[in-house]
């Protein structure tokens, strides 16, 4: 891995900070803001815009599709910066880093000529329509139904946990459209328009007040033939595309709650003693901070493969595995540390503004977005260390014959 900037990155660098100095205000902790609700999302709508404007927006995209054209190392160095500042930056990653390549990879070139700009700037949001109440961790189990009717699809289904669903436009939505053959086989894939006719959109209310994720009903929602991204019946190849494509866009956004726990334990105190003394903490600190700076050089090595012409493997999946894992018991072990005060919600009134009591209410979700700790082990075991692949009951099945447990 290389560290040091060549003269052409370092002056990117400084333009970036020189533009985020003028539009954003410099932390003063490691909190990580709320992303939820109608202000937070006209925000980040309004922050996209202006990163657009000013060039900074999807910057590895050609510049025909709204991006900059540039390399995976302004992409990092980009990252760097804006992580010491206040924005909105990770607002729209599901639709920019996942259902951006998608279209990249399989729309028509009128398609993305149309649609990739207005979602590079947020002009257009977009969610991914992957998920079945019957089909979490095995995407391919999936049964929203697609059929054939002349140039159009009639879409019939749901989809569930859908983030940020309630505010998108348009979404990427895995099908089946032929249950005569293999799971994988049949799957095919589409852009829908959000709003139209026929799609109906229930916010998820969550444990922690929250509403980001969705269920999504189609009911006859016709999507056009020229929607369609890929081949009838490729739609696996595609939805292969987009789930690396969240992987690795996770991996740069997942949290590991580290950072906010040393803050902690740099402040806290126990019965008139600094937190950091209690032999357990610090058993616990090192054992965190091994985990966590493993998981910054293993991204720094993979955007590194990236830049110099690689493709983002499988290894992505090892920072939402270890990274999520990390952020949930922080936040378990910090509000037992709080005793009493560990059940308080009150940004005014507990340690680090609630932000431990709130990460113990939302972290079991992020366990399973983006694939659970068992697909992430699984996905590690065969693709990276060449283990021998799960035995696999319906393997060459067709779709229709997998007993379903209805009888």
């Amino acid at each position: 891995m290389d560290f040091e900037d060549t003269p052409e990155q370092a002056q990117f660098r400084a333009d970036v900070v020189a533009w985020l100095d003028a539009n954003a205000r410099r932390r003063t902790d490691n909190l990580l803001r709320g992303m939820e609700g109608e202000q937070a999302f006209l925000e980040a709508k309004d922050w996209y815009a202006r990163k657009a404007a000013a060039g900074f927006a999807c910057l590895t995209w050609p510049r025909e599709y709204g991006g900059a054209g540039l390399t995976p190392l302004h992409d990092v160095i980009w990252a760097q910066e804006v992580a010491k500042y206040e924005t909105r930056d990770a607002q729209f990653v599901i639709g920019i880093g996942n259902c951006g390549p998608a279209i990249m990879h399989f729309a028509e070139e009128a398609a993305k000529l149309e649609l990739l700009p207005r979602m590079a700037s947020a002009e257009d949001v977009w969610c991914q329509l992957f998920s079945e109440p019957s089909a979490g961790s095995d995407v391919a189990g999936l049964r929203t139904r697609a059929e054939r009717k002349g140039d159009d699809w009639i879409l019939n289904g749901q989809k569930i946990w859908t983030s940020g669903a309630q505010h998108s436009d348009y979404g990427v939505v895995l099908t089946r459209t032929d249950p005569t053959v293999s799971k994988y086989r049949g799957l095919t894939m589409f852009m829908i328009d959000m709003r139209q006719s026929g799609v109906e959109v229930r916010p998820i209310k969550q444990m922690d007040g929250g509403q980001h994720f969705n269920e999504v009903f189609f009911n006859d929602a016709v999507v056009p033939d020229n929607y369609r991204l890929g081949e009838v019946g490729g739609g696996w190849t595609g939805a292969l595309t987009v789930l690396m494509s969240e992987r690795l866009a996770i991996s740069g956004v997942q949290p590991t709650g580290f950072p906010q726990f040393l803050d902690l334990v740099k402040s806290l105190e126990l019965n008139g003693e600094p937190i950091a003394n209690d032999p357990i903490v610090r058993e616990r600190l090192a054992t965190w901070y091994s985990q966590y700076a493993g998981l910054q050089a293993a991204n720094k090595r993979m955007l590194t493969a990236v830049a110099k012409g690689g493709v983002a493997g499988a290894e992505a999946s090892l920072g939402k595995l270890v990274g999520a894992v990390m952020n949930q018991e922080i936040a378990n072990f910090a509000c037992q540390l709080f005793g009493q005060a560990g059940i308080i919600q009150e940004d005014e009134l507990s340690p680090e503004q609630a932000h431990f009591q709130k990460t113990v209410l939302f972290s079991p979700g992020v366990r399973l977005a983006g694939g659970t700790d068992e697909v992430m082990r699984n996905i590690l075991a065969e693709q990276v260390l060449g283990l021998p692949q799960e035995p696999r009951a319906d393997k060459g099945m067709a779709f229709q014959d997998i007993p379903n447990g209805k009888g």
